[in-house]
């Protein structure tokens, strides 16, 4: 049998005893819409990007996770990885490399080629973080310390502030 994206990222939360719960829900396109679907702030979604680095040593992938109200500023992200440039990654690249389609990543990276970074403005706001499961339909509403204990991201401050505008 295969294990879903969802199994397998509720499988690890079970495991590490992380607090967590489940909601089922219609999809929802937009970041607010399914904060509101899920009865949450648009803040705690963990909105998590699949990127492209170009290295002086080739390319390398990134799983990027930042709170749904702010937008990701990718310069940042690469300066701070050592990168010359971080881009989006295709729609087919985030496939193979998260097997969900965009909007339904969960901020875990379940690929050895994925490194996974937290922008840790996630988590000044908030005391939980919530998260399409691999499903536009499902979501994981988690405790932000828990998601921390069981993920140990790498943080990097990469989302764009007022300042950046």
């Amino acid at each position: 049998m295969i294990e879903t994206v969802f199994e397998k990222i509720t499988g690890q939360l079970t495991h590490h005893s992380a607090r967590f719960r489940v909601v089922n829900h219609p999809a929802a396109g937009r970041s607010e819409e399914v904060a509101a679907v899920r009865g949450t702030q648009m803040g705690q979604g963990a909105k998590a990007l699949v990127c492209h680095l170009k290295k002086a040593d080739g390319k390398s992938y990134v799983l990027a996770v930042l709170a749904a109200d702010l937008q990701a500023d990718l310069k940042k992200l690469a300066e701070a990885l050592g990168a010359k440039k971080a881009s989006l990654a295709s729609p087919a690249e985030v496939l193979r490399l998260t097997g969900c389609v965009p909007g339904a990543i969960p901020p875990f990276s379940l690929h050895p080629e994925l490194e996974l970074v937290v922008d840790p403005a996630l988590f000044d706001r908030f005391d939980e973080i919530a998260f399409n499961a691999g499903s536009l339909e499902r979501s994981v509403i988690l405790n932000a310390q828990d998601y921390l204990s069981v993920t140990c991201p790498e943080r990097i401050h990469f989302a764009r502030t007022t300042e950046d505008k």
